[in-house]
C-alpha cells in the first residue's frame, strides 16, 4: 500500500489536477445547466469518468512532448517529465492511455458527446502543443478553444446538439482563458523567454497584454452573463454572477492601469475563482 501512494504522488502531478478540476468542473456544469443531475445520475458520473480521463490524457501527452522546454523553466524543472523521475515513455504511455479510453468512452456513451471530447484533446495536443505552442503567441486562441470543449460537451450530452446558450458557456471559457495564461505570462516573462516560447509581452509589450486581458475579461463576462440570463437562472444567482464579474471587470482595467505584477497575479488567482464560481451557479441551477 506504501509503495502504490508514493507512485501516486509520483504520477499524480503529471494530470495537474486543479487545472483538470476545474475544466472537469465546466464541463459538469455544462450538462447539469439542462439536464437536473437528481434524475440523471448514472449519466452525469459517466460524463464525470469520461471528461476525466480525456482532459488527464491530454495534460498529459503535453507533459510528455514538452518535457525539454519545461527543464528549462524555473517554474517547471521539478515536474516529473521535466526532471526524469519518471520515464518520458512512460509518460507517453500513461497519457495515450487515459486519452484513448476517455475519447472511446465519450464515445460509446453518445457520439455527438466524443466527437467534441475528441476535438478538444486535438486542439490541445496536436493543433496547440505540437504544431503552434512553440511558433506563435496566438497559440492561445487555439488552446482556448481545447478548453472551451468541456463546456460545450456537457451542453452536447444533455441536449443532443450544440445551442446557442452551449456556445455562449463555450465562449466564456474562451474569452476567460487569456485572462489566466496572460497574467500567467507576465508574472514567468522571464522563465518563458530562457524556454524560447513566443508569448504576447515579449512579442507586442506589456501594455497591449494588459489590455488584451482587460478585454478579454470584459467578453467573457457577458457571455456568462447572456449564458445564464438565457438558462433562466434564478435573480439571486443572476446578482452574485453580477457582481463577480463586475469584481474580475475592476481587476482586469485596474491591473491594466496600474500596471503592477502583484495585481496582475491577484487577477490570475480571482479569474480561477470567478470561472470556478461561476460553473458552482450554474450546476446548483440545475438542482432547481
Amino acid at each position: 500500500m506504501r509503495a502504490i501512494r508514493a507512485r501516486l504522488r509520483l504520477y499524480w502531478p503529471l494530470i495537474k489536477s486543479l487545472q483538470t478540476g476545474l475544466l472537469l468542473a465546466t464541463g459538469m456544469a455544462g450538462y447539469m445547466s439542462a439536464r437536473c443531475p437528481v434524475f440523471n445520475l448514472p449519466t452525469l458520473s459517466a460524463l464525470t469518468v469520461t471528461l476525466f480521463l480525456s482532459i488527464s490524457g491530454s495534460t498529459v501527452l503535453n507533459m510528455w512532448y514538452d518535457r525539454d522546454i519545461d527543464a528549462r523553466m524555473q517554474r517547471t524543472r521539478r515536474r516529473p517529465s521535466a526532471s526524469g523521475s519518471i520515464p518520458s515513455r512512460h509518460v507517453f504511455t500513461l497519457g495515450a492511455v487515459l486519452a484513448a479510453a476517455g475519447v472511446a468512452g465519450a464515445l460509446a456513451l453518445d457520439p455527438k458527446f466524443g466527437v467534441v471530447v475528441f476535438a478538444g484533446l486535438l486542439f490541445d495536443v496536436i493543433v496547440y502543443t505540437v504544431w503552434l505552442k512553440r511558433r506563435t503567441c496566438w497559440s492561445i486562441l487555439w488552446g482556448g478553444i481545447s478548453g472551451a470543449m468541456p463546456i460545450l460537451a456537457g451542453r452536447v450530452l444533455a441536449l443532443g446538439q450544440a445551442d446557442l446558450i452551449g456556445i455562449l458557456l463555450a465562449l466564456s471559457v474562451l474569452f476567460w482563458i487569456p485572462t489566466h495564461i496572460l497574467t500567467f505570462s507576465l508574472k514567468y516573462q522571464d522563465d518563458y523567454r530562457r524556454a524560447g516560447l513566443p508569448t504576447f509581452p515579449s512579442t507586442y509589450g506589456e501594455s497591449f497584454t494588459r489590455a488584451v486581458i482587460a478585454i478579454s475579461s470584459v467578453l467573457a463576462a457577458l457571455a456568462i452573463s447572456a449564458a445564464s440570463m438565457l438558462i433562466g437562472v434564478q435573480a439571486g444567482y443572476l446578482r452574485l454572477i453580477g457582481v463577480m464579474a463586475a469584481g474580475l471587470l475592476l481587476l482586469a482595467f485596474a491591473a491594466f492601469r496600474v500596471q503592477s505584477e502583484q495585481l496582475s497575479f491577484g487577477l490570475f488567482k480571482y479569474a480561477s475563482i470567478y470561472q470556478l464560481s461561476a460553473m458552482v451557479i450554474l450546476a446548483v441551477q440545475g438542482l432547481a
